[in-house]
């Protein structure tokens, strides 16, 4: 029995190895980042159903409705303290390997088997006629990638929940890819609205942001200050890298507008409006201007295609190193 896989990561769009033919230009482009990011990134197989497995060798169309969580496929009591995974949504357990995956099955108009692997852990969407041991099967035959992909999950949500800022006076957060701490600071005579910036003492030592507000202030005020400072900051920021850029590229921009989006980094339309997340401003300055570089690069380019990295690259020669560690360093956690 013969299946065909495809595999397809769905966090970011690959820059092509070949050149092959680009998709006919849309009146927008998505982020580097797809549609995964900050924080979360899903990754997809395809299973294609077995010739030889026809409606009439299968059972009945079964609803995901009627299937019992409580009937996996081994017996768990005879398992010792196994590895687990456990989508929220699970409805059906599988043994794969060591571990026992709780995965949340849903049946769809499609020919193939698909897998998904997120921060949630493993969803199945599979042809309804398709038989339960049929999809176990499936899950079992590429169980190596599934639990890989379960496990790099599983680590990136652990990286993502130990960054999570405490709201706090003495809070430390990343600021331009360094440690900022935040210092409450009544008195304070701000130039500017809400804070400053105060550079470190000496060589070494991190910036600090000195927000106008008292030591009793709530969690959520501070948050709330910081985050105010911080996006007319990204303004200010992304504005000199676009006007940096945009000269370069050979594009105009017309406007800029900040994004909160967790799952979209930037993105661009072909009128000249760009939108950036103004979590950026936790990473480095290069990663910075990877980003806004590829969202002005589709003023030119509206697409992922080889034409487009090729413009990108005109600009940011690193920019798949860069984009690498966009994806694989989540910002922190502000929640």
């Amino acid at each position: 029995m013969q299946r065909l896989v495809q595999l397809a990561l769905d966090l970011f769009d690959d820059p092509p190895a070949a050149a092959a033919p680009a998709p006919a230009a849309p009146s927008a482009a998505s982020s580097p980042s797809g549609r995964s990011a900050p924080p979360s990134g899903a990754q997809d197989f395809d299973q294609k159903v077995p010739p030889a497995l026809n409606g009439k060798a299968l059972k009945a169309p079964e609803s995901v409705a009627n299937f019992r969580p409580a009937a996996p496929s081994v017996p768990l009591p005879s398992l010792l303290s196994p590895a687990e995974f456990r989508h929220p949504q699970a409805n059906r357990e599988v043994l794969l390997g060591d571990a026992v995956v709780g995965y949340a099955l849903q049946r769809a108009r499609r020919r193939t088997i698909g897998f998904t692997v997120g921060a949630d852990g493993l969803a199945v969407r599979a042809p309804s006629w398709v038989t339960l041991g049929a999809v176990d099967a499936a899950l079992r035959e590429k169980s190596d990638w599934i639990l890989r992909k379960l496990g790099e999950a599983r680590e990136r949500q652990q990286r993502i929940e130990g960054g999570r800022i405490v709201w706090a006076p003495g809070a430390v957060l990343p600021y331009l890819g360094a440690p900022l701490t935040v210092v409450l600071d009544p008195s304070h005579g701000f130039a500017g609205k809400g804070g400053a910036l105060v550079a470190g003492a000496s060589a070494g030592q991190g910036a600090s942001l000195h927000i106008g507000l008292p030591q009793s202030a709530s969690s959520a005020q501070i948050r709330d200050a910081v985050q105010a400072w911080l996006m007319r900051d990204a303004r200010r920021h992304f504005t000199e890298r676009l006007d940096h850029f945009a000269p370069l590229l050979g594009v105009r921009w017309a406007s800029l507008r900040l994004s909160s989006a967790n799952t979209r980094w930037g993105s661009a339309k072909a009128d000249g409006s760009i939108r950036l997340n103004w979590r950026l401003l936790h990473y480095r300055p290069a990663i910075i201007d990877y980003v806004v570089a590829h969202e002005l690069a589709h003023l030119r380019v509206m697409d992922h295609s080889p034409r487009f990295w090729d413009t990108v690259a005109t600009v940011v020669p690193d920019y798949a190193q860069l984009r690498s560690h966009l994806r694989d360093e989540p910002a922190p956690l502000w929640d």
